[in-house]
């Protein structure tokens, strides 16, 4: 996200009983006429959701293909074609872009390093003149001084750089063939070049893949983006990709407890906010390991999320081909495991962008169906129950869903998140 700023407005009952939001609330959220908007219930309050209808960002993965070979990626394990967006493929997506009111967020990234792209550049160059916010993730190896001046120059408002280790041993262990002085060097340089005084632009924010052989190095991590003056941190789980991977992973507890957290009989327990230092952390490691229902600070912790935040934000993924998917993780077939064993997910593709507009593909019947269910998210508990053969693939599950269940996502449980 851009900006962590909330809204804070009045809406107003009129005499028929309806609730009459302000106009700008409105518009910004894209609160048009026979839009369907999910509310939910609270101990206080009545919480209503971004409309299905409402589209606020787009992916485009410029290519699958990355100059490193990273033991984390997708790739390790998949037998999916390699290749670039073709400039044809672009042009359709920004014929498009230029149709829809307002037009979307972009954010460039996917399976492959954007910047290995000879086009990106100028293509996020171009998106930025329609007057909408741009992201851009890469791993920062080919941000040479030259690249890294033509990339301000297109007003990008967001790069987002992937560092998963804080030395060069750590570092290189999990990007093979790639070295953290020159990752910095490059960093350090383009930290520099900014201009905004105060305020640069671009942002950086640094991407961090956490599991047992670097989740302490997480502290440096922090300290050496504040030095290039980050303005964002995304941590991740890892979600392996081979069997190897398995024992890499830092959720396995929690993972067992959503079930549990989530009983109605399950004691429940209200954390304020404190300091955490040599007094508390003894005390609150044992507590949160407790089996109990935690709120903290108003915020639940440990139970079943069962949120798309994919769908939730209003997003759409574009694979280099112009598929158009859902979501990130449904832009290509790929293997990974849960509950140690190997788990299939299949593709799924609502049109191409080279026959059908965004908003066409967009607005398809049984896609908006799709993002309700999502909504909602009426699947089966496969992500914490476990684990019948249905869970070995998203093609259905075990209460009637068919392709593509969602019920075994770790993104829908906030295990593992995007930037």
């Amino acid at each position: 996200m851009l900006s962590t700023k909330s809204t804070t407005a009045w809406a107003e009952i009129d005499e028929d009983g309806r609730l009459i939001i302000p106009p700008d609330v409105v518009s910004k959220f894209g609160l048009k006429t026979g839009a369907k908007v999910r509310l939910d219930e609270g101990d206080n309050f009545l919480r209503m959701h971004r409309p299905v209808s409402q589209l606020t960002k787009v992916y485009i993965e410029p290519t699958v293909e990355c100059n490193l070979d990273c033991i984390t990626c997708f790739r390790n394990q998949w037998d999916q074609p390699l290749g670039r967006m073709s400039e044809e493929t672009f042009e359709h997506i920004y014929t498009w872009l230029q149709q829809l009111d307002p037009i979307p967020d972009v954010y460039f990234g996917g399976i492959g390093e954007p910047l290995f792209h000879p086009k990106t550049i100028e293509w996020i160059g171009r998106v930025k003149q329609l007057g909408v916010n741009v992201e851009l993730i890469t791993n920062g190896t080919t941000l040479t001084e030259r690249k890294s001046k033509e990339l301000i120059a297109t007003g990008v408002d967001i790069v987002w750089v992937s560092l998963d280790g804080a030395t060069p041993e750590t570092y290189s262990d999990v990007r093979l063939g790639a070295e953290l002085p020159k990752i910095l060097a490059n960093l350090k340089r383009f930290s520099k070049m900014r201009q905004g005084g105060h305020f640069p632009k671009p942002e950086i924010g640094l991407a961090f893949v956490a599991m047992k052989r670097n989740i302490n190095d997480l502290p440096e991590v922090i300290r050496i983006g504040k030095s290039l003056r980050a303005k964002y941190y995304s941590v991740s789980n890892l979600q392996p990709a081979t069997e190897e991977m398995l024992d890499e992973r830092l959720y396995d507890r929690v993972i067992r407890d959503i079930a549990y957290l989530d009983g109605p009989n399950v004691p429940k327990l209200k954390l304020p906010k404190m300091d955490l230092n040599e007094t508390t952390y003894k005390a609150l490691f044992e507590v949160f390991n407790s089996q109990v229902n935690i709120n903290l600070a108003g915020n639940n912790w440990g139970q079943s999320s069962d949120t798309c935040s994919f769908v939730e934000s209003g997003t759409m993924s574009i694979a280099w081909n112009g598929d158009v998917s859902p979501c990130w993780p449904l832009m290509h077939t790929h293997t990974t495991y849960l509950h140690g064993k190997p788990k299939v997910s299949y593709k799924h593709v609502i049109g191409n962008v080279s026959e059908r507009s965004l908003e066409d593909l967009w607005m398809d019947e049984e896609y908006v169906t799709y993002r309700e269910k999502l909504h909602g998210f009426g699947f089966a508990p496969c992500t914490f129950c476990g684990g019948c053969d249905l869970s070995e693939t998203n093609e259905e599950d075990c209460i009637g869903n068919e392709f593509p269940s969602c019920g075994g996502c770790l993104w829908a449980q906030g295990v593992i998140q995007c930037p």
